[in-house]
C-alpha cells in the first residue's frame, strides 16, 4: 500500500494515487440532488483570480436534459452523447474538496467549482476529433473516469476534475458517465443502467486507442468498477485486453462486485501485465449497504 503521508517529493503517479483515494473513499457513494452545472449568470472574472481551468470530455449514456443548464439527466440513452465541459477551479479550493455553490449563491467562480462552457457533439468523428488535439497537445496520455453508484452528472463532472486538479495529473481527462439515478433508493435502476453500458465503454476505450494516446489510464469508484470489469472481461474475450499496449493503469475504489463475480471476471480477463490498484475504506456506508 502506498504510504501517502510520507515526507518530502514523489512522483506523479503516486501523488495522483493518493489524490484519487483521499476523494473517492472519504467521499463514498453519498450522492447530492442532482443540480444545474451551468449556471444562469456568472460572475466575471479573469485567469488570475482562478486556481485552474480544465477541459472535461465526455461521453455517456445519459439522455440530454430538457433544462440545457443540466446538459445531461438521469435518463437512459440507447446510444453515446459527447460534450466537453471546461470547469474552472476557486482559489480557495483544498485538496480533496469540491466547493459547490449552494441554491441562491452567486455563480462566483473564485469561491465555487463553475462550468464556464459546454459543447456538445454530434457525432462521434467531431468528438473524437477534438479529443486528438488534445491528447496530441498534452503528450499522449488519457484518464477515463468511470462513476460509481448515486452519482449525478454535474458530480461526476466535479469530481473528475477535482482529481485532475489536485493530482496535476498531465494528460487528457474523459468522463464515461452512465445513467445513474442518482438517488439512494435507485440502487436497482443503477445497476440496471451500468450492465446497459458495458457495450458503450467498450467503444469509448476502442475509440481511444484508435486515437494519438500512448496510454490509457482506467479510474473506476463503486459501481463504475463492476462496469470497468465487465468491459476489460469483454476486451479479454475478444483478444485485445490492453487496448492495443496502450493500457496503462486500471484503479478500482471502493469497488460495488461480488468477490465471486470478481474472479470470475479475472479468471477470463487473465493476469494482468501491470497488477490492478485496489482501494478500499470500512466507511463506505452506501457500499456497505448495497
Amino acid at each position: 500500500m502506498a504510504n501517502c503521508g510520507r515526507n518530502g517529493s514523489f512522483d506523479v503517479h503516486l501523488k495522483t494515487i493518493c489524490i484519487i483515494a483521499l476523494a473517492l473513499l472519504v467521499v463514498g457513494c453519498a450522492g447530492r440532488p442532482s443540480q444545474e452545472i451551468l449556471g444562469s449568470v456568472v460572475v466575471p472574472t479573469t485567469a488570475t483570480e482562478i486556481a485552474g481551468n480544465h477541459s472535461i470530455f465526455i461521453a455517456t449514456t445519459r439522455k440530454r436534459s430538457d433544462d440545457p443548464n443540466k446538459v445531461f439527466d438521469g435518463e437512459r440513452s440507447a446510444t453515446l452523447n459527447y460534450a466537453r465541459v471546461n470547469v474552472t477551479v476557486p482559489p480557495v479550493h483544498e485538496t480533496g474538496q469540491i466547493e459547490r455553490r449552494s441554491r441562491g449563491t452567486s455563480n462566483d467562480p473564485t469561491k465555487y467549482f463553475m462550468a464556464s462552457e459546454v459543447v456538445g457533439y454530434d457525432t462521434q468523428p467531431k468528438f473524437s476529433s477534438a479529443l486528438n488535439a488534445d491528447i496530441d497537445a498534452r503528450g499522449g496520455r488519457v484518464m477515463v473516469f468511470v462513476h460509481g453508484y448515486n452519482t449525478g452528472f454535474d458530480d461526476a463532472v466535479y469530481r473528475l476534475t477535482q482529481i485532475v486538479h489536485d493530482s496535476g495529473y498531465p494528460g487528457t481527462p474523459v468522463l464515461f458517465s452512465w445513467a445513474s439515478g442518482a438517488k439512494t433508493t435507485d440502487y436497482v435502476y443503477d445497476k440496471e443502467s451500468a450492465a446497459a453500458a458495458r457495450d458503450q465503454l467498450e467503444v469509448t476505450l476502442r475509440m481511444l486507442a484508435q486515437t494519438g494516446a500512448r496510454r490509457i489510464d482506467i479510474v473506476a469508484h463503486s459501481m463504475g468498477t463492476w462496469v470497468t470489469m465487465e468491459t476489460l472481461r469483454q476486451l479479454a474475450i475478444t483478444g485485445d485486453r490492453d487496448l492495443g499496449g496502450k493500457l496503462g493503469d486500471v484503479l478500482l475504489a471502493s469497488p460495488d462486485i461480488d468477490v465471486d463475480v470478481f474472479k470470475s471476471q479475472m479468471r477470463r480477463y487473465g493476469k494482468p501485465d501491470k497488477p490492478f490498484i485496489l482501494l478500499l475504506s470500512d466507511d463506505d456506508r452506501a457500499l456497505r449497504l448495497s
